[in-house]
């Protein structure tokens, strides 16, 4: 129900608004998903985890794909 009614309560206000007024809603959309951003990234760090261990670990898993990728390209490459 949090997103619901501020859902319908927009599509109403664009309804009833379409052609009359023109609101540059590009910049508080922008404004909105780096603020979004923003907080997830402040909940995503507030979780206490191993950091180094996963840095670690994505960093091999990284270093292998890529690794993997260019030499099936090397394979695979007909000149």
């Amino acid at each position: 129900m949090n997103i619901i009614i501020p859902l319908i309560l927009g599509i109403l206000i664009g309804y009833l608004l379409r052609g009359k007024v023109k609101v540059n809603t590009e910049s508080l959309m922008s404004a909105s998903v780096v603020l979004l951003v923003l907080l997830m990234g402040m909940k995503a760090g507030s979780v206490e985890i191993r950091a180094i261990e996963v840095l670690k670990s994505s960093l091999v898993i990284t270093i292998m794909t890529i690794a993997g990728s260019l030499i099936l390209a090397k394979i695979t490459w007909r000149d």
